[in-house]
């Protein structure tokens, strides 16, 4: 029974695979076409189809909709009764069905004529009335699907689900979509926080900034240290400008040297200067030298060189950009 488990899922793959395969030489003129329908489309791509053509139909809307091309499904037979309003002339109407034989899917195809949104399919069955109707057909056609019933929609599914992910992607590299357009439609997701995120959204400020002066008692900083809990604090002149910094790592030196914290001022054991970030700099770039240098906090400067803020490796973990 384990090795007809085996079989039957190494075959599924197999099948798909070559599915997959057939779709090299279809990326052709009529691709190219697709690709310009859409590019000149001053409105949306509206994504239909039925069943699992349409579970694939919102994954392909949704990818183009996240790299640069806006997007949204909408079930053909919802589109009969009043979501056809949804689409505009200034669309372009995706239509996806295997057979290209849907009925509720042509059955809003006189409409969309009307209408004068561009039609593209993607079926199986290039003389079907929808790919005859549609400006441009893609066909994801495939020999068998990997159900070995030759039923389920397996193989001709995978098949349109790769030729959609390679129209968005054709059409990223198109608009010149960068990292950090993809991060704006993914706020939320690691990317996101990676390229969106300032250090100034997420440092100490204010009294919570670890800070002595710079002739402040070697006791005094280690009163600081414990007291904002950073594990290091910075030292400061008059103005403001960092100075120095202390961390855990010049505390153990400090310790080796068998110093007295209660008569060493802090200067003659600080780090001079010491590692530091700008506020407006990327938190994905903080946490990038603190890996590099092997420490876990920074003080934050602004461009003018003053100190304004204070971040450690738990604020980056916290946010997200770890």
């Amino acid at each position: 029974m384990t090795t007809s488990f085996i079989d039957s899922a190494r075959e599924a793959i197999g099948i798909q695979r070559e599915a997959i395969d057939a779709l090299i030489n279809r990326i052709d003129d009529t691709f190219i076409k697709a690709c310009e329908v859409i590019m000149s489309c001053s409105g949306r791509v509206v994504v239909t189809g039925m069943g699992k053509s349409g579970h694939i139909g919102k994954k392909i809307a949704a990818t183009l909709a996240s790299t640069g091309t806006p997007s949204f499904f909408v079930h053909p037979g919802e589109a009969s009764h009043g979501d056809l309003g949804m689409i505009t002339r200034q669309d372009v109407v995706l239509a996806i069905s295997n057979s290209g034989k849907t009925s509720e899917v042509l059955t809003i195809l006189p409409l969309l004529k009307r209408m004068g949104a561009p039609l593209i399919s993607m079926t199986g069955d290039p003389e079907s009335v929808l790919a005859r109707e549609a400006v441009v057909n893609l066909d994801v056609s495939v020999p068998r699907e990997a159900c070995p019933l030759n039923l389920a929609p397996t193989s001709s599914t995978t098949a349109t689900l790769v030729m959609g992910d390679a129209l968005a992607v054709a059409l990223l590299a198109a608009r010149g979509f960068s990292a950090e357009d993809f991060a704006f439609s993914h706020p939320g997701g690691s990317l996101g926080r990676r390229l969106l995120l300032r250090v100034s959204d997420i440092m100490h400020t204010g009294d919570r900034i670890p800070r002595v002066s710079a002739d402040t008692l070697l006791s005094g900083a280690l009163l600081e240290i414990s007291r904002k809990g950073l594990g290091m604090t910075t030292v400061v002149d008059d103005h403001d400008a960092l100075v120095g910094v202390f961390t855990d790592g010049d505390l153990r030196r400090t310790l080796d040297r068998n110093l007295d914290v209660h008569v060493t001022p802090i200067h003659d054991v600080m780090t001079v200067k010491g590692r530091s970030i700008y506020d407006d700099q990327l938190a994905a770039e903080a946490l990038k030298l603190m890996d590099e240098v092997k420490i876990n906090a920074l003080p934050v400067l602004s461009r003018d060189g003053r100190l304004v803020g204070a971040i450690n490796m738990h604020d980056l973990l916290r946010a997200g950009v770890i």
